[in-house]
């Protein structure tokens, strides 16, 4: 599994990005509306809704992988 940094998009939607450590942090991502998040170094750092298949497919084309977190902690 690859390492990510998650930022944490502020508000109700529980919305993520998820991006490669070796990869730059998407402009978006700068803004107020953004918080990080933490790392994910293993699938078990993974929050609920974080699909490693997925990311690396998004990744591979955007550079990013936005997903919904599942986790009622992150809104």
């Amino acid at each position: 599994m690859r390492s990510y940094n998650v930022f944490r998009r502020k508000g109700g939607e529980a919305l993520c990005c998820a991006v490669p450590e070796s990869h730059a942090v998407p402009r978006f991502v700068g803004g107020r509306r953004w918080t990080f998040g933490g790392k994910i170094e293993a699938a078990k750092d993974a929050p609920p809704g974080f699909d490693d298949r997925a990311a690396a497919t998004a990744v591979r084309f955007n550079g990013f992988y936005l997903f919904q977190s599942l986790d009622e902690r992150a809104s």
